[in-house]
């Protein structure tokens, strides 16, 4: 049976990367989706093709998301369910980033998440039980190493906004989120890959797995934390990160490139020429 039958759920930037892969998961199973993105001519593209509502939502905008919201739940005939996956990602340090740039990544990544939540809750709350997953970012639990301040900030902000919430709005709805490590998305084609298109080995060294994730993967997490799989979580952060969380990195500056990786066994070395990727 299809795990979120008669489901009725928003998904922010749900016209690209982790947010799309969510999207076509989530219809797949049984769910009715709304997509809101500030790109209205993609998530028109997605809705077309999975068979779900496009509305033009910009999240760092009070008025944008409470429009987009009640629209969204007026076009599905109720909400119980909001995946917050729009975000912007700004990779330089405290030196280069200027307070434009870092307010603007806050108003994006985490006042976006706390709008969409606020505008979302008192109608989830009318369906009498609902979820909310929020994608914050395994750099929210540990920074990979210097740089991308204020991404790193934001996405620390939503763990926290997460534990909150969930606080709040128990026991009826559901506060959870997943924390990404290097998904391969448009977000992060930058860095992900080297020219020449191969897996970039200064990312990839720093995962127990060896590899970055793709979009599908994160979706299957989500897909967990909003179907009754997960009945019994609330306010939790998982990290979906190849294992990344759990072993020390240490900057280049500091230790000659290397990442420590700490295992059941064993203490693994790899060398990194650069640390400074989110």
């Amino acid at each position: 049976m299809a795990r979120l039958a008669g489901r009725k759920i928003i998904i922010t930037g749900g016209a690209s990367g982790i947010g799309r892969a969510t999207a076509r998961l989530f219809r797949r199973e049984g769910a009715a989706v709304a997509i809101l993105d500030r790109s209205d001519n993609a998530a028109k593209a997605v809705a077309d093709e999975i068979g779900a509502v496009a509305i033009a939502c910009d999240v760092s905008d009070p008025a944008s998301v409470s429009a987009a919201v009640n629209q969204a739940a007026e076009a599905m005939g109720g909400l119980d369910g909001v995946i917050n996956a729009a975000g912007v990602l700004a990779e330089t340090g405290i030196a280069d980033t200027t307070a434009e740039v870092f307010s603007r990544t806050l108003a994006v990544n985490l006042t976006g998440t706390f709008l969409v939540i606020q505008a979302a809750a008192p109608l989830i709350q009318k369906a009498g039980k609902g979820t909310i997953v929020n994608i914050a970012s395994g750099v929210g639990l540990m920074p990979t190493g210097p740089g991308s301040v204020a991404y790193v900030a934001s996405k620390g902000g939503v763990v926290a906004l997460t534990k909150s919430v969930a606080m709040e709005l128990a026991p009826n709805i559901r506060v959870n989120s997943v924390c990404p490590g290097a998904v391969e998305t448009a977000m992060t084609a930058g860095y992900i890959r080297t020219p020449a298109g191969d897996p970039n080995p200064a990312i990839t060294a720093r995962y127990a797995m060896g590899r970055h994730a793709q979009p599908e993967e994160l979706a299957a997490a989500i897909l967990f934390l909003t179907s009754d799989d997960s009945s019994f979580m609330t306010g939790m952060a998982l990290p979906v990160d190849a294992g990344r969380t759990f072993t020390e990195c240490v900057p280049s500056g500091r230790s000659g490139g290397r990442i420590r990786r700490a295992t059941s066994a064993s203490i693994l070395e790899h060398e990194a020429d650069e640390l400074t990727a989110p």
